[in-house]
């Protein structure tokens, strides 16, 4: 049976062997096995605070095979952006300039580098391993997420974004930066982009505050701007399915659009409702004409946080779920607990 929860101290030999067979362009989980396991720290704090106002901290899935161990994907809310470090993005710019002398009026694009210290929530780091995509694995990674900060409203700020891939060769180049950062910051994308994860102290002290106006750039660069890699597609899809929308901001290393959406008016997050546990059954439920029988994310605070992703019965005029035993067990839950439940879209 597959669960879906909170990252654990004793998952370190496991995520580490998962985030080295993630690609290049995955480079948020580019981490050294010391950096992975400060993240790991900071995730178990980040469950088991009992603060009232979000932090900088990351909250870390795994998905884990209950029988084998075996660890197939992973993805991570960050909880605010900013804050000791600023979160950095190029925004884009329209200015008007005006010639009467010539008769000319013309408006003009760039790029100013924006520094954002009280932050939103950010969405990242979803990577599943290759043979189990296109099973509803990948959704689930994404979906859990907006579970988890309907459980925990208090935890996360009031707006989340993501920020998605941009464009890249079939070798792994990546032209904006080429063009552009790393006119500023000459080291590799994937290593630039990585140690950002860790410390943003070099944009800080390289990247220049001066506007990047687009007229200089090559068509091909300006073109690329605020488009996404042809594998960052459908999460960007599914992404706006669920209220995301376009921003003027794009990552500053790869030109990838950042998406945003008011943690309230995410879809998901107002699909996610607390129920209470009416009966639990041997096997998965089967429907019936007056109940709601379909594969839901199911999650409770178990261990900070639990999912499974299941067949239930929903009693829609009590708000009573049936589950079947193996899940309650994995949940930990019995008849009257609460448990939450995120609804079909």
């Amino acid at each position: 049976m597959w669960v879906l929860r909170a990252v654990r101290i004793d998952d370190l030999d496991a995520l580490h062997d998962l985030v080295k067979s993630a690609t290049r362009g995955l480079t948020s989980l580019q981490l050294k096995r010391d950096q992975l396991l400060d993240r790991i720290e900071h995730s178990e704090f980040a469950f088991s605070r009992s603060g009232p106002s979000p932090r900088g901290e990351p909250y870390v899935l795994v998905l884990v095979n209950q029988e084998t161990g075996e660890l197939a994907g992973t993805s991570t809310v960050y909880a605010k952006t900013g804050g000791y470090q600023p979160f950095y993005a190029y925004q884009l710019i329209e200015t008007e300039h005006v010639s009467a002398q010539l008769g000319l009026r013309q408006v003009r694009h760039s790029l100013q580098l924006t520094r954002i210290h009280d932050g939103p929530t950010e969405i990242g780091s979803l990577f599943l391993r290759g043979r189990y995509r296109g099973h509803g694995f990948g959704r689930w990674l994404s979906m859990a997420r907006f579970a988890l900060i309907a459980m925990r409203p208090h935890r996360f700020a009031d707006r989340v974004i993501a920020e998605m891939r941009g464009k890249a060769t079939a070798d792994g180049k990546v032209p904006f930066f080429d063009a552009v950062a790393g006119k500023f910051i000459p080291i590799e994308f994937a290593i630039a982009d990585a140690l950002s994860t860790v410390s943003k102290q070099f944009i800080e002290e390289l990247m220049p505050d001066s506007p990047i106006y687009l007229d200089l750039l090559p068509d091909e660069i300006r073109d690329g701007i605020g488009q996404v890699h042809d594998e960052t597609v459908p999460a960007l899809t599914m992404l706006k399915k669920e209220g995301f929308g376009e921003t003027a901001f794009v990552d500053i290393f790869d030109g990838g659009p950042m998406i945003s959406c008011e943690t309230n008016q995410i879809n998901a997050v107002k699909r996610t409702r607390e129920l209470t546990v009416k009966s639990i059954l041997a096997n998965q439920p089967s429907g019936s004409e007056t109940s709601d029988l379909e594969k839901h994310i199911v999650c409770s605070t178990h261990q900070g946080f639990t999912s499974v992703y299941t067949s239930v019965l929903i009693d829609q005029p009590n708000g009573d779920v049936t589950i079947d035993a193996a899940s309650a067990e994995a949940l930990q839950v019995d008849i009257g607990s609460t448990c939450h439940v995120l609804g079909k879209s």
